[in-house]
């Protein structure tokens, strides 16, 4: 059984709980703190969900846009189709939940007793910390998040690793040394992927420029645009992309102009193909589908699961572009293979008096 949670929906059941809540204390017929509603779940020892049949376990996500982006919001959802195909498990989605509904819609979950639930992207890291104390019968994951505890964890791709050989790609490419890194929000994980494309790029040219750029919304095609046109001014002629639904529009955009950009975490070759050099993808879907059979195994810690190259199912190249020579794809499955043997890592550092990651060549 799969269920969606129009955000209307999820709004008006969180706020008729809520109403029905302050009434209750008001009239002084509740305690300070009551105890959620959470069906069948139990708990280890260790906070994880402790092991159950599939017929009772039950996954729900909550995404920032909406499941037909062909990009993050599509993957994540296609995560836990997934593992209902494969597990036998209930699952329910909520597409399009903006920053200020969050928590409630965690929330809402919870109350309706789904045993794991994830928010899509770390920009929920703070909705996850102030709603998973409240219900510690539930497990909380952020995707691309950094929270970790009793009853929650982050499941990471470690994005360095493919915006670094991005950047030598991109910096393999460039004719006036001037790449961009184009996100909706400065977090973790857009930050370490800046920080990879950056290290890449500057292993080839030392002196190449990567300007950042964020449009604060993942899925706003028009501000995306608009964006990709002002760097393409600036003297920009190659982009890495990392938004949602917006992201077609900086792709085709970078094409008409005839510049260079990098497809994230789909292959989206096919959305630009004069544009596209190649596309970092992330099967994302694969990773939450493993943390739901570990969390049914009751072997879910609360701990940040990062995975990389060497799960090559999970995190690989996307196909070339025509226009990236022999040469300049043999360089980048070599610097990949270079990091799958460990030649090429990268280590904890600071850089200008800031904690970030170093590249390290054995």
């Amino acid at each position: 059984m799969s269920r969606n949670y129009h955000r209307r929906e999820f709004l008006l059941y969180g706020s008729a709980a809520l109403a029905t809540s302050l009434l209750l204390k008001a009239c002084g017929s509740s305690p300070t703190s009551t105890t959620p509603t959470t069906g069948n779940t139990a708990t280890t020892a260790s906070g994880s969900p402790a092991p159950q049949a599939a017929k009772n376990f039950k996954v729900a996500i909550v995404l920032p846009g909406i499941i037909t982006d062909k990009a993050w919001n599509q993957v994540g959802y296609e995560g836990v189709t997934t593992a209902k195909s494969k597990l036998g498990v209930e699952t329910a989605y909520v597409e399009k939940v903006a920053q200020a509904d969050q928590a409630e819609a965690l929330s809402d979950f919870a109350r309706r007793g789904y045993n794991l639930i994830y928010a899509h992207g770390g920009q929920f890291d703070a909705a996850i910390q102030q709603v998973a104390a409240q219900f510690p019968k539930t497990f909380f994951v952020g995707v691309n998040g950094a929270v970790k505890g009793a009853n929650m964890a982050s499941l990471r791709i470690d994005h360095l690793q493919a915006s670094y050989v991005c950047g030598i790609i991109g910096a393999s490419m460039t004719k006036s040394n001037k790449l961009a890194y184009l996100a909706a929000q400065s977090f973790q994980a857009t930050d370490e992927e800046l920080r990879g494309f950056e290290l890449g790029a500057k292993s080839v040219k030392p002196d190449i420029k990567v300007t950042p750029s964020y449009t604060g919304d993942w899925n706003d095609a028009a501000k995306a645009k608009e964006a990709t046109q002002a760097l393409i001014s600036s003297g920009v002629d190659v982009i890495y992309q990392w938004l949602d639904n917006a992201s077609p529009a900086v792709l085709q955009t970078a094409a008409s102009e005839g510049v260079f950009a990098f497809g994230n975490t789909a292959d989206q070759l096919d959305v630009a193909p004069k544009a596209v050099l190649t596309s970092a993808v992330k099967r994302i879907d694969l990773a939450i589908a493993y943390l739901v059979d570990l969390a049914m195994q009751g072997n879910l810690k609360g701990d940040i699961y990062t995975i990389g190259f060497e799960k090559p199912e999970i995190l690989y190249l996307g196909k070339f572009g025509a226009m990236v020579s022999k040469d300049v794809q043999a360089k980048a499955l070599q610097t990949k293979d270079a990091i799958l043997a460990k030649k090429v890592t990268f280590e904890a550092c600071k850089d200008a008096g800031k904690d970030t990651r170093c590249v390290k060549q054995a």
